[in-house]
């Protein structure tokens, strides 16, 4: 029986998420988010900064707010508001040449009465159009021109609060100026039934069915009408307030000349009244200064307020200031209209990228409501850390550190294929992968595939008891020394998780106090202003982890860059001095000599040329059968692990 031929439909993208675009690249996000929390930042700052600055591809929250000021700015320094006055000044120039050139040659005392009332004008624009309104015209092409001084004011008038309105009118009929008195009509009634309190349901769909045409944004509604209305009525009163005393007096005068109905004004004049008293909470007293010379007539004006406050509104959901802000509160529809369709897509990349950092679980709310890194993240962070120093001892000539404990006993545990892995086969787990995934997709012919392999991880069977102890103290942070530490102890932590299970690692930090931590801690961990350099705690707890596992192998690793300048007391308090004081020095060195009673060797990683700290490591290390190694800060991670790895080869 033959198989039926599939059909396919293709029609536009109408918008929303990009079903071609390139998912958001989580893990370099993932690497900015973790470069800023350890520097100190929280999880939460270092997000808020990684959208500003954005990644690469798509332009962060900063560049897109510097881009609606500077359009903000062009639209106030490119226009000004006298188009429709320009415009009507013109017409009535051209009305006037016209008549006179019409009256000139006629010798009639009618005539000559004709050219003294023109001579007899008032001087203002709107005087003399309002005079000239019951002037009998002698000139067709007067006559003309003076209509359309008339049409003109009403288009715009009606653009003014109507958008779209100005084109609709275009060649306007007396029937469509009737059409446009019964709307203003029928919406006043309706307006001023609801500012009473009455059920307009029934009202407002009448009201629909007869002039739907005039409001292309279909409101559900008596209140989402009133909402269109009264952000564009609230711009044109925002044009006004921009305007001098003369100009609004003048624009007033004028007003009552649309398509040559003092009615039409007196009704636009009652809507805005009543959207007034129904939207308050609008803006109805702000103003703008326009100081360009491309003259916007009263529509264009009103459309380039509405503009301003869209802008206004941009700039703050893009600042992300406000209490519970998210991208997902910018309109990327608005951000379009201003900036163009680019913009529009970055923002809905950054707020996919921030949603998805938080639905993949890298980020999570701790118990207070803020933000931290999961334990998942702080794998991928691991992963990364390792990769880097890795890639650094493959340079140096080492090439074992990926493959640490490949060979050996297995560990009853298995992990997916990676390229270049040699461990067998978990031949059950790998068909199982296999058979359930056919099965998730409908069925069929079980093949294998690569993701469907896992291999079975071995190990060497000695364990090591590995005390990690890092220098939190301010000269840490203050040089440049925080970041590099803190991917040091990244690197090593994921090396044990993923291929060294059965050693125990346990991380120290030392400043005042020592404290163990967790790998979580310690990459979010903050550098603080405070004095004290207390190697004696860091050993003393060192000491503790090696006695917790006295059948493992113990490895102690310092990283500092100061020499010991407190100590610990019996009665717990730490004891601070700068020069050292012979009984810190001499406290610290007997818990040297106790670790290495306990028959660990001390690696103390040397950042910084401080002689007097050069002289004390090297104390420490013919005391413990240890080793001094004071690597570059790019080559610290590297050389933490590599001396980790040296431990275990030599056991």
């Amino acid at each position: 029986m033959a198989t039926p031929a599939r059909r396919y439909r293709y029609h536009e993208w109408l918008g929303g998420a990009d079903p071609l675009a390139a998912p958001p690249d989580l893990r370099a996000a993932l690497d900015e988010l973790g470069r800023e929390v350890m520097e100190g930042s929280s999880p939460q700052a270092a997000l808020r900064e990684l959208m500003r600055r954005g990644v690469e591809g798509t332009r962060g929250l900063d560049d897109l707010t510097r881009r609606v000021w500077e359009r903000r700015s062009q639209i106030q320094r490119r226009n000004n508001l006298d188009g429709t006055m320009r415009e009507v000044q013109r017409l009535l120039n051209e009305a006037l040449t016209a008549e006179r050139r019409e009256l000139f040659p006629n010798p009639s005392d009618d005539a000559r009465f004709r050219e003294a009332q023109l001579d007899a004008l008032p001087s203002g624009t709107a005087a003399a159009v309002t005079e000239l309104a019951e002037y009998d015209w002698q000139s067709t092409q007067a006559r003309e021109s003076y209509q359309k001084i008339q049409d003109l004011l009403g288009r715009e008038m009606l653009e003014q609060r109507f958008q779209g309105m100005k084109q609709a009118m275009e060649n306007a009929t007396p029937e469509d100026v009737q059409r446009i008195r019964d709307m203003l009509s029928d919406l006043n009634s309706l307006l001023s039934a609801h500012a009473a309190g009455q059920d307009t349901t029934e009202q407002f769909q009448e009201f629909m069915r007869k002039h739907g045409q005039f409001f292309p944004e279909n409101p559900q509604n008596t209140d989402e009408l009133i909402d269109a209305l009264a952000q564009r009525s609230a711009a044109a009163q925002r044009m006004l307030n921009s305007m001098t005393d003369e100009q609004r007096a003048e624009l007033a005068q004028l007003g009552q000349q649309a398509f040559g109905d003092a009615g039409l004004g007196a009704q636009l004049d009652l809507l805005d009244a009543h959207l007034q008293q129904l939207r308050p909470g609008e803006d109805w007293t702000g103003s703008a200064r326009f100081r360009g010379k491309n003259p916007m007539g009263l529509g264009e004006g009103a459309q380039a307020m509405a503009d301003l406050a869209e802008l206004d509104a941009l700039a703050e959901q893009l600042a992300q200031s406000y209490p519970g802000a998210s991208l997902e509160d910018i309109d990327a529809e608005a951000l379009v209209r201003q900036l163009g369709a680019e913009s529009g897509v970055d923002a809905r990349r950054l707020s996919q990228l921030e949603r998805e950092l938080r639905q993949q679980g890298l980020l999570e709310r701790a118990a207070d409501g803020s933000l931290r890194l999961t334990p998942k993240a702080l794998r991928r962070l691991g992963e990364t850390a390792l990769r880097q120093v890795v890639d650094q001892l493959r340079g140096r000539g080492e090439r074992d550190s990926d493959k640490a404990g490949a060979a050996g006993e297995p560990t009853g545990s298995t992990r997916a294929w990676e390229f270049g892995d040699t461990e067998p086969w978990d031949v059950s787990r790998t068909v199982r992968n296999a058979v359930l995934r056919t099965a998730s997709s409908g069925g069929g012919r079980v093949r294998l595939a690569f993701e469907d392999v896992e291999i079975t991880e071995t190990e060497q069977r000695a364990r090591a008891a590995v005390a990690l102890c890092v220098d939190t103290s301010w000269s840490m942070v203050q040089d440049g020394r925080w970041l590099p530490m803190k991917r040091t102890a990244l690197a090593l932590h994921q090396l044990i998780s993923t291929r060294f299970r059965t050693d125990a690692l346990q991380l120290i930090t030392f400043g005042r106090h020592a404290s163990t931590v967790d790998i979580g801690e310690l990459t979010a961990l903050e550098g603080a202003w405070e004095q004290g350099t207390n190697l004696h705690h860091a050993l003393l707890l060192a000491g503790r982890h090696v006695r917790r596992h006295p059948d493992a192998q113990p490895v102690v690793l310092v990283v500092t860059d100061g020499e010991p300048t407190a100590h610990l007391e019996s009665d717990g308090e730490a004891v601070f001095n700068y020069p050292p004081m012979q009984r810190t020095l001499g406290k610290t060195l007997v818990e040297v000599d106790n670790l290495a009673k306990l028959g660990a060797s001390v690696t103390v990683f040397r950042l910084g040329d401080d002689p007097r700290l050069a002289h004390f490591v090297d104390v420490v290390a013919r005391r413990s059968g240890g080793r001094v190694i004071a690597p570059d800060l790019d080559g610290l991670g590297a050389a933490v692990v590599s001396d980790y790895l040296r431990n275990r080869r030599q056991r």
